[in-house]
């Protein structure tokens, strides 16, 4: 057929390792610790009103083009409310079918070709393909294990950070908590940012969907930094706060200007999505915060599980600030190769994690680092456990 149909663009993401991962899990009955997604739902009210949304005809047909009036209020209040953020909910919000095409819509409306995007690597691999699509390019600073005193932990190099920006640097993408090594960047680390940002007169996209799974320190949005508020496009999900991945209801806070242009793109993306859902993500974004205190207190006490469990079976574990990802060295079992070892796991033992290494530019970065999530109910996260610790020597 002459030339192959796929732009060369796209070649290196034919199918993503969370779909390659958890259909292994599926094929060998394994239980799935690789791809992100909670083993329960969400509040039985939330759920309630969007059955009760669809029976009473609410976004049935389709929504606003932005979103529906009442979660756009909703996520402005939910903003001022959690960090003092104000935006007009009718020209500083913008609803999504998820953050991941927050991330693409954002990129595609404000990257031009040849563009280059500084964006922390392990990344999240639709970043990549995002970028790629926009016909930018990806500059990776690597986020590296530190061993010093107290839990092992990712940390930004912001001497590297500064020796990535370019002439030709148009953006910072960066995503805190961090998937899928549950770095959350410390003030400190977001200062050099916006300072990097401001000086260079840079654009900053923000990934928070895991702003509420913090265990350690806190999340601070950089919007919140002086001089931020205008050069930022901050982007967020129901899905892992509200335990409903499912329904794809992300949303975009920015500048009205900044807004306007990745509306531009996301209306010939998917235009509009998850009408009633969008109802029920508005009152979901309205529950106490005791909600999400106890979702925080349940996912905490998960990871120091698995944590203790991964140890447990001979792996050097890194203990995650937040998300619901834990990163584990696969060297002290004598392996070297993450993505070898994720592949046996299943036959081995029947656990499904996902190698790291194919979120990095440089694989030998992260070629002996897993992932597993521990969002799922205790006695699952305690068989994983069980059937790891069994099978290490097999």
């Amino acid at each position: 057929m002459g030339r192959p149909p796929l732009s060369s663009r796209l070649t290196p993401f034919v199918t993503t390792i969370f779909a390659e991962m958890s259909a292994l899990a599926v094929r060998t009955g394994s239980i799935n610790l690789g791809q992100g997604f909670p083993d329960t739902d969400g509040p039985a009210e939330v759920a309630e009103a969007a059955v009760r949304a669809i029976r009473e005809g609410r976004g049935n047909q389709y929504p606003p083009g932005p979103g529906i009036p009442e979660l756009r209020r909703a996520v402005a209040e939910h903003q001022r409310r959690w960090y003092g953020l104000e935006w007009d909910p009718d020209t500083e919000v913008l609803v999504t079918a998820g953050a991941t095409e927050a991330v693409a819509a954002a990129l595609l409306a404000l990257l031009e070709p040849g563009d280059e995007v500084i964006a922390l690597e392990p990344y999240y691999d639709s970043y990549a393909a995002g970028i790629a699509m926009a016909g930018a390019r990806r500059v990776p600073v690597t986020l590296r294990p530190d061993t010093g005193a107290g839990a092992p932990a990712y940390r930004l190099d912001l001497d590297e950070l500064r020796a990535a920006v370019t002439p030709a640097t148009r953006l910072i993408l960066l995503n805190s908590p961090h998937n899928p090594t549950g770095t959350v960047l410390d003030r400190t680390e977001l200062e050099a940012v916006a300072a990097l940002a401001r000086e260079r007169d840079l654009l900053v996209v923000t990934d928070e969907v895991y702003e509420h799974l913090v265990f350690d320190g806190a999340h601070i949005p950089l919007a919140t930094l002086p001089g931020m508020r205008e050069r930022t496009v901050s982007i967020s999900s129901a899905g892992k706060s509200y335990s409903f991945t499912g329904w794809k209801v992300g949303w975009v806070t920015a500048p009205a200007p900044l807004v306007a242009a990745v509306r531009t793109a996301k209306q010939y993306l998917t235009y509009v999505s998850a009408g009633p859902f969008q109802y029920a993500v508005a009152e979901a974004l309205a529950l106490p915060d005791s909600y999400l205190t106890g979702l925080r207190a349940d996912l905490l006490r998960k990871r120091d599980l698995l944590a203790a469990g991964l140890a447990e079976a001979g792996l050097r574990v890194f203990r995650p600030a937040g998300t619901y990802f834990i990163t584990a060295d696969i060297t002290p079992l004598g392996e070297k190769d993450g993505v070898a070892y994720c592949m046996s796991l299943p036959e081995r033992c029947g656990v499904v994690a996902v190698p790291t290494q194919v979120f990095y530019d440089d694989p030998d970065a992260g070629r002996s680092i897993v992932r597993f999530a521990f969002c799922k109910k205790d006695e699952v996260l305690a068989e994983a456990v069980r059937r790891l610790k069994e099978g290490r020597s097999a």
